[in-house]
């Protein structure tokens, strides 16, 4: 899903620059560390109702992109 750009944001004014969903303050950050912590995509879309499923796809896609392309020296 290389289309996450249409749903994460960076904007220097919101969250010190960190990739937020777009519209709200949630970054991908906090996202990431809900799932990490055995949060399911529903239990974190009823705690959070401003957001959508594809919101927290578009999260996962995003930090899968930015992880392929770390470079290893």
């Amino acid at each position: 899903m290389k289309t996450y750009s249409n749903f994460i944001e960076i904007n220097a004014n919101k969250r010190f620059g960190k990739p937020c969903i777009k519209g709200t303050r949630i970054a991908v950050y906090d996202v990431l560390g809900w799932l990490a912590n055995g949060m399911s995509i529903n239990e974190i879309l009823v705690d959070f109702p401003e957001i959508t499923e594809v919101d927290v796809l578009s999260c996962l896609a995003y930090s899968a992109d930015r992880e392929h392309k770390i470079r290893v020296a």
